[in-house]
């Protein structure tokens, strides 16, 4: 039969394609409406009965699959690329414990934040020296903050799923915003590091394909901090945590500020064992590239087979 290439497409916007080598399916699958094409070796021939057969099967398994609309976009990067996650949420909101969750996960790389390093710059404890005098490290420690995300965000990995801890977008509108809004930073400082935000992101590849927001209430991540007992967030007052708790949602649920990726909304006001099983209700969300892969190998596999 040749080799045969079929395309499925709808309104012009490419999503992803996989092939055969010899004798297979390429497949580009776009949402709603389906149009499909046959090009031989040479290029030029249709075959309608075949097409259609491929056209009827795709559109009735991946509305049978029923992907989310959040994991469409990361077709756009093509097969090879990496699904980028970022966890946010409110200091005690549970990033740590969703990150220890899916590392058990052969194919996903979990990057935390590199608290370590904003506790030694040098000797330095940036952190600690940002808690006990904002308006004089806060500046300082942000500027390091978006350094140290900008290395997470860039950093390589071999696994095609990529979680971390926060981002540049959360330091940008959550810490930042609320340091600047409080009088911790000056308004020169604030500019200087919108500045640098802006050339970061819109010339380097940081972008993020989903957001997982821990949602929580002010009282119930004082409550966890206060039972960890971590030397830096001793002094955090309750006000400070209400506050970014309001820039989360300003960000993430009311969308003042510009989203870089579509947002998952998760309940993370409940106990350990609870939220445990609601990471794995939700992992085919989060680890979206991982089941995505999954059913276009078994959708190649069949392609292949109707074109044989």
């Amino acid at each position: 039969m040749g080799q045969h290439v079929a395309k499925i497409g709808v309104q012009g916007r490419v999503l992803t394609k996989f092939a055969g080598v010899q004798r297979g399916v390429t497949c580009v699958m776009l949402p709603k409406t389906f149009h499909m094409h046959r090009i031989g070796r040479r290029g030029g021939t249709r075959d309608p009965q075949l097409l259609g057969e491929l056209e009827s099967y795709y559109e009735t398994v991946f509305e049978k699959i029923g992907l989310a609309e959040i994991c469409l976009d990361m077709f756009e990067k093509g097969p090879k690329s990496k699904f980028t996650v970022s966890i946010e949420g409110n200091i005690g909101s549970g990033k740590s414990t969703l990150l220890q969750h899916f590392a058990k996960f052969n194919d996903v790389e979990v990057l935390q934040e590199p608290v370590d390093k904003w506790r030694n710059v040098r000797g330095y404890n940036l952190l600690d020296l940002m808690y006990k005098d904002p308006c004089r490290w806060a500046h300082t420690f942000q500027t390091y903050v978006q350094m140290t995300m900008m290395e997470l965000h860039l950093k390589p990995t071999s696994s095609p799923v990529k979680l971390i801890e926060r981002s540049l977008f959360s330091a940008r509108y959550c810490f930042v915003e609320n340091l600047f809004r409080g009088g911790k930073m000056t308004e020169p400082e604030y500019n200087v590091y919108c500045e640098w935000y802006n050339m970061i992101t819109q010339n380097l590849n940081v972008d993020v394909d989903l957001i997982v927001y821990l949602r929580t209430d002010p009282n119930k991540v004082h409550e966890r901090i206060r039972k960890r007992a971590r030397s830096e967030e001793q002094t955090i007052p309750m006000q400070y945590l209400e506050d970014l708790h309001k820039l989360h949602e300003d960000w993430l649920i009311e969308k003042k500020h510009p989203l870089p990726a579509p947002v998952l909304i998760l309940d993370a006001n409940e106990n350990l064992c609870s939220m445990y099983k609601k990471f794995e209700e939700h992992t085919s969300e989060i680890l979206c590239q991982k089941l995505v892969k999954n059913k276009l190998t078994e959708l190649e596999d069949i392609g292949e087979a109707l074109v044989s």
